[in-house]
């Protein structure tokens, strides 16, 4: 994963390295920009937390507004399928790997399965070591839920932990560009 500058220089660094910051803490997404970019421009952050905090309340907002609905999903939507084999960022290999072991037919088809009863979601969950077996059954558990309005917020929730764990490892060594 690139390294994140300072981000107490965030809100004045040019938009597209704005950009590139939240496609690394993030998955590449101009849902995700379009979402972001207003805030980073205009806000001053002590601490990456304290950036994806302000991030997760966003998204959360969105949950909350019917009229948002689509960019809510293009946001969770971006995520990587569960098992996917290409991801884009080095958070979601990082988590990817640890599921590639076992039987990627029964994960492609509860990936369906998960698709079709939440359209436009992405089953996303934080993984934090957990086996194939272990992680196919929340699956399991959140499809026979049902929940729409539940997902929305479990996979803002996830994805928003998950960038807590990349900035902490990306901010280790602080360059002046992404």
């Amino acid at each position: 994963m690139a390294s994140l500058p300072d981000v107490k220089s965030l809100n004045s660094l040019p938009v597209e390295q704005q950009a590139k910051v939240l496609d690394a803490l993030f998955e590449p997404s101009p849902a995700i920009h379009a979402c972001l970019l207003p805030s980073i421009s205009t806000t001053s952050f002590q601490s990456y937390d304290e950036f994806i905090n302000q991030a997760q309340k966003i998204f959360e907002a969105l949950t909350a507004d019917p009229t948002q609905k689509a960019q809510l999903h293009s946001i969770i939507g971006s995520h990587p399928r569960l098992g996917a084999k290409k991801v884009e960022s080095a958070q979601s290999a990082a988590e990817q790997a640890q599921l590639q072991s076992g039987d990627a037919t029964e994960l492609t088809a509860l990936n369906a399965e998960y698709e079709e009863k939440f359209p436009g979601l992405r089953y996303v969950v934080f993984v934090n070591g957990r086996g194939r077996p272990e992680i196919m059954e929340n699956m399991r558990a959140r499809i026979s839920r049902g929940d729409l309005a539940l997902e929305e917020i479990a996979a803002i929730q996830a994805s928003c932990i998950l960038e807590l764990g990349s900035s902490r490892h990306s901010s280790n060594e602080i360059v002046g560009n992404v």
